[in-house]
């Protein structure tokens, strides 16, 4: 995990995170700061760049990436500069080195219109502040939606801090110290800005080259507002290349965009009386994980079918395992339901496996196919596996690796970037959150399973059937227009062979066992 330090821009608050606050958090700690007389924050009577840097720098972690927005966003430039020894990166959104144009940096708001700006704030602040939202979204290829959300942000209460904060605005010149920032650093720009022209990305890279820069197309100002998915990728992809070392990513998990257990647990609800009509390739999988499983256990045994559906291989370990206790846990109550109706013998459990409802060292037994891919945090998931597994214990999972459904997300990244593909771990990550908890890797192996369709609508149909469509945080709401679906059509053709449109899945098997030293406490 990262410490992340989140500075907000003029005009709101640390509320501003809300778009991408629980995606964040699937990676990193989060310090959420309110400038002096913002939010909660009491007002400073001297606010000036030195005496609100030492207010911020007083709330910093150890070895923070410091990431702002806007004025934020030059704050953050500013503490990188002062506070070498504790801040570890940088992260800026739509943050120019000058706010202000001048002779030699073009690339900035026109000082004259500024100037009018400041002025009619400290004339008429309210009527200021929905003009300067109208900004905000000002440009943007969904600008009506956005105002829409930006309005509904409650900004607080306007403060002395407030004008000040704009003169402060007004006077920055990150130039010099952009110029020597040493920590690595990621500015992402939003191509249709209002406030910051795209422009500034050129100057910005001549003044160093050390830095990264990205555009962000058709997005305005407030573009953690406007296409989260996209910024949470740039920030995720930033955290693993330049500031994780090996060590802290293989202990991290970085998932970019979390699933919303919530969707999760209703979509598998929705679907369970539809499942096992179509579920043939689940069959397949979980016998194949079955034939892994060893021929007894000792009587009284406790066997878990961690996320258990609607019950099929769960009735299968009832009659494999006839002198063992059997339980049948799944996030999703509707098919919990549906597999109780099946076989009321086995006691069936409604829960998240990142929180499992049971004892230390109780469970004999883990069998989990095709579920672990739902869960967000890995070596939270794992640490509550290995501590309800008895010394000894044995963990048998089939789960779904990064390649899976390649062919669908290549096809939608030719039409747009949203998140329309469910994201799925490593291999390696998955070995290295199993170890990490003191389990031992007895197996793992990867295989490719492929599917072929006539047609593309019998695969989103199948995959709406199972419960396993798209429920990231970061895709597309609302309905897809018609020529966005045509172009999605027209892209899959690619991947049509002889035997139809591919569809692969990508199929990890691992074996492990609790290490009998290690009686792990969670």
């Amino acid at each position: 995990m990262i410490n992340l330090v989140l500075i907000h821009g003029w005009g709101c608050d640390s509320l501003t995170w809300q778009p991408i606050l629980e995606s964040l958090q699937s990676f990193a700690t989060i310090t959420l700061i309110d400038l002096p007389g913002f939010g909660a924050s009491p007002v400073l009577p001297e606010f000036s760049l030195a005496a609100v840097l030492d207010k911020i720098a007083a709330q910093l972690p150890q070895d923070a990436v410091v990431m702002g927005w806007s004025l934020g966003g030059m704050l953050a430039v500013q503490l990188a500069a002062r506070f070498p020894e504790r801040v570890r990166a940088v992260i800026t959104l739509a943050a120019n080195l000058k706010f202000v144009a001048a002779p030699d940096y073009p690339a900035a708001m026109p000082a004259e219109i500024n100037r009018q700006f400041n002025q009619s704030f400290e004339q008429d602040p309210q009527a200021t502040l929905k003009l300067f939202c109208g900004l905000l979204a000002q440009g943007d290829a969904e600008e009506r939606n956005l105002l829409k959300q930006l309005r509904r942000n409650d900004t607080g209460s306007v403060t002395d801090n407030w004008l000040q904060a704009l003169q402060l605005l007004t006077e920055l010149d990150n130039r010099v110290t952009f110029a020597q920032l040493t920590q690595p650093g990621l500015h992402l720009l939003a191509e249709k800005d209002a406030l910051v022209p795209v422009a500034a990305a050129e100057l910005m890279a001549q003044i160093n080259p050390q830095q990264e820069i990205q555009i962000l197309g058709n997005t305005a100002h407030a573009l953690h507002w406007s296409k989260p998915h996209v910024v949470i990728d740039a920030i995720a992809r930033f955290a693993k290349e330049k500031i994780l070392s090996v060590a802290e990513l293989d202990a991290t998990s970085l998932n970019e965009t979390p699933l919303d257990k919530k969707k999760v647990a209703r979509s598998f609800s929705r679907a369970a009386a539809t499942y096992d009509s179509v579920a043939q390739l689940q069959r397949d999988i979980g016998a194949q994980l079955f034939t892994q499983l060893p021929d007894g256990l000792p009587a009284q045994s406790v066997v878990v079918d961690l996320g258990s559906g609607t019950g099929f291989f769960t009735r299968q370990l009832a009659v494999k395992y006839p002198e063992s206790q059997l339980v049948g846990l799944d996030i999703a109550e509707g098919m919990l339901h549906y597999a109780a109706q099946q076989q009321k013998e086995i006691a069936w459990m409604c829960s998240d496996a990142e929180l499992l409802p049971l004892a230390d060292n109780s469970v004999d037994l883990i069998f989990s196919s095709l579920a672990i891919q739902w869960c967000n945090n890995l070596p939270q998931l794992m640490a509550e596996l290995a501590r309800v597994l008895k010394p000894d214990g044995q963990l048998h999972i089939a789960t779904l690796g990064p390649h899976t459904l390649h062919e669908l997300k290549s096809a939608w990244e030719q039409v747009d970037d949203y998140v329309h593909v469910n994201r799925f771990q490593s291999q390696k990550h998955i070995i290295s959150a199993v170890k990490s908890v003191h389990m031992a890797v007895a197996d793992a192996q990867q295989e490719n399973r492929i599917l072929y369709y006539d047609r593309l609508s019998e695969l989103t149909r199948e995959l709406k059937s199972l419960g396993a469509h798209n429920i990231n945080s970061g895709k597309p709401e609302g309905l897809t227009g018609r020529s966005r679906l045509l172009a999605f059509k027209k892209a899959y053709e690619a991947f049509r062979t002889e035997q139809g449109l591919s569809a692969t899945y990508d199929v990890i098997y691992l074996t492990a066992n609790k290490e009998a030293a290690h009686k792990h406490h969670g």
